[in-house]
């Protein structure tokens, strides 16, 4: 009997206890729900555009106000959405709620690190050069078309109070490439607005919504033009070479990008190391093709298969089909939807900063579901040299393995997976660099190695695996410049040239490339997010042995939103013990 009353107290005290923890974990995951809705309606309410982006089209013609008691009130907001979240109880949450809580304050704290410590506002010009963006509403069709005109001119009034906050917030001194590529953005925005809007509207029937449209459309030309006067006339004249972030601020960035912790120099290493172990890839590819000739002279000669300017586009446009095919027939990778991509030139306003790109719509857009595969045109008034430099990048085999990385099965095909699976509001708005670029780079080694473009022909696949092998050699030119940039302090000058000498193309494209590291040092996340990707499969063939498979690595990569992928190795590695080796 005394037996019977113990089991009994002993049920209760059990039941009780888990009771009580199943109560804590309920409510902690409550708490975060709630602070977390609360969180996301602040961040969208700053960043209209932001909002607009991911298909929230309550916030069609909004704009943010970018005045200094703006910024101000909106670092204050972050900075208590953080002590919101360092409140909760974290040891109580669910799994799937610690993955979201973790993503989310990584989210913030980069944003009040982009404000605080990097500065944008005061540093960056370019920041507001590209402010009047109404892009989406041209080429969209996610309301009628006098409503989406209704909302262009919306933001197009905003443009005075725009540039008067650029000319308020802004440092009396600023870094010359940021000047430099901010005049050119601004000036590609002013002609968008004038060229290609204009022509994106012209079935515009209500007379007096085209004329309001016209004249606000005219004004905020002027206003641009304006900028880039300011620009050239009161900045240029000062401008200085203090782009370079520190080693401070570029472990911050490590941190609250990717959730990183390696020292820089740590992870130049690795680069510098990676770097000769492609280049000896390159070499032997070259040599398959040509054994008589030096590498370089090689792949020279295979940059001279290109399109012309005409042919850029089209050439493009004709492989996309038979590499999504390949994937089908080669079970490489789920293919959720048979929505097709569609190849575009890029904008003129993004052509300063684009060589090619992915523009996919937003993942909770339900309406229009066009995405825009974009390819930079060359530029008629550059040089012979510089359009010949330029359609190189883009020989027959290049153009190949970039589609591979901007749709199939690169960001396109990531976005498609994104949109089909189970991932949360918070896994779907805020991704990681790493991940999103790891993956569209992983897939271009990925799919050379799968064999596509050729049926076995030894020089056809030394043509596909030097052309993969020198997108290679760019993204781990990007990792060393980076960092030598932003951490040893390099210059544009010396950035060209160790791209020059690294990656073997001419100076048009290295020192764009260069150029582009001074304001973006997280440029090397594409060979980061790469690497621990390949880390990843190797250690998730490892743990499913037998019931290994590519397409059951790659399908399931995608099926988690586009995390920090030390979060994803949590959830895709059962051995703790080495969730923590990334690399």
């Amino acid at each position: 009997m005394k037996t019977l009353k113990f089991l009994a107290l002993a049920s209760l005290l059990f039941f009780a206890c888990n009771n009580g923890k199943q109560s804590q974990s309920n409510n902690a995951d409550e708490t975060f729900h709630t602070v977390s809705e609360a969180i996301i309606t602040g961040y969208l309410a700053w960043r209209p555009a932001n909002g607009v982006g991911l298909g929230y089209h309550q916030y069609d013609g909004l704009v943010t106000d970018l005045s200094k008691a703006s910024i101000a009130k909106e670092l204050e907001r972050l900075k208590g959405d953080v002590q919101k979240l360092a409140a909760i109880d974290t040891t109580a949450l669910s799994a799937a709620n610690f993955y979201d809580y973790r993503i989310l304050r990584s989210a913030i704290n980069y944003e009040i690190f982009n404000i605080e410590d990097i500065a944008a506002y005061t540093k960056n010009p370019m920041t507001y050069a590209g402010a009047v963006d109404v892009t989406i509403y041209a080429k969209r069709n996610f309301a009628p078309l006098e409503n989406r005109v209704k909302s262009i001119i919306a933001i197009e009034k905003a443009a005075p109070a725009m540039f008067a906050a650029a000319k308020a917030n802004l440092n009396d001194t600023l870094a010359k490439p940021y000047i430099e590529t901010a005049i050119a953005v601004a000036e590609g925005s002013a002609s968008f607005l004038r060229g290609d809007l204009v022509v994106a509207l012209k079935d515009l029937k209500n007379d007096s919504l085209k004329k309001a449209f016209t004249t606000v459309n005219n004004a905020a030309v002027a206003e641009i033009k304006a900028y880039v006067d300011y620009l050239k006339k009161e900045k240029l004249p000062k401008a200085t070479t203090h782009y370079a972030i520190g080693v401070a601020n570029y472990k911050k960035m490590l941190l609250y990008s990717e959730g990183l912790t390696i020292e820089p120099d740590s992870i130049l290493a690795i680069g510098l190391k990676k770097l000769k172990e492609e280049q000896a890839v390159f070499n032997a590819a070259a040599k398959t093709i040509n054994p008589n000739k030096k590498p370089i002279d090689v792949f020279h000669d295979l940059q001279k298969e290109h399109p012309t300017a005409e042919n850029l586009i089209p050439d493009a446009r004709k492989n996309m089909e038979s590499i999504r095919q390949f994937l089908i027939d080669k079970s490489i990778i789920t293919m959720p939807s048979n929505i097709r991509v569609k190849v575009e030139e890029t904008p003129q306003f993004a052509r300063a900063t684009s060589t090619a790109s992915m523009d996919s719509p937003g993942p909770f857009e339900t309406v229009a579901t066009e995405a825009y595969y974009y390819i930079t045109p060359v530029d008629p008034s550059w040089t012979a040299k510089q359009k010949e430099d330029w359609l190189s990048v883009f020989n027959h085999y290049s153009t190949i393995n970039i589609s591979i990385h901007e749709a199939y099965p690169g960001h396109y095909t990531n976005f498609l997976h994104l949109n089909a699976s189970k991932a949360t509001k918070i896994e779907k708005m805020f991704g990681s660099y790493a991940f999103v670029e790891g993956w569209a780079h992983y897939c271009e080694k990925m799919m050379a190695d799968a064999g596509y473009g050729h049926t076995g022909d030894t020089v056809t696949a030394a043509k596909f695996r030097l052309t993969q092998s020198a997108d290679a050699l760019l993204r781990l030119c990007r990792l060393c410049v980076s960092i030598k940039t932003h951490c040893h302090g390099i210059s544009v000058d010396e950035g060209t040239k160790f791209l020059m000498d690294n990656w073997y193309q001419g100076d048009k494209p290295s020192r764009q490339e260069a150029l582009r590291g001074t304001f973006d040092p997280g440029y090397l996340f594409y060979t980061i997010g790469k690497l621990e990707i390949l880390k990843l499969r190797e250690d998730y063939q490892k743990q499913e042995g037998a019931n290994y498979s590519l397409k059951k690595f790659n399908d399931e990569v995608l099926n988690h939103g586009l995390p920090q992928l030390y979060l994803l190795r949590e959830v895709m590695l059962k051995d703790k013990s080495i969730w923590k080796k990334v690399l």
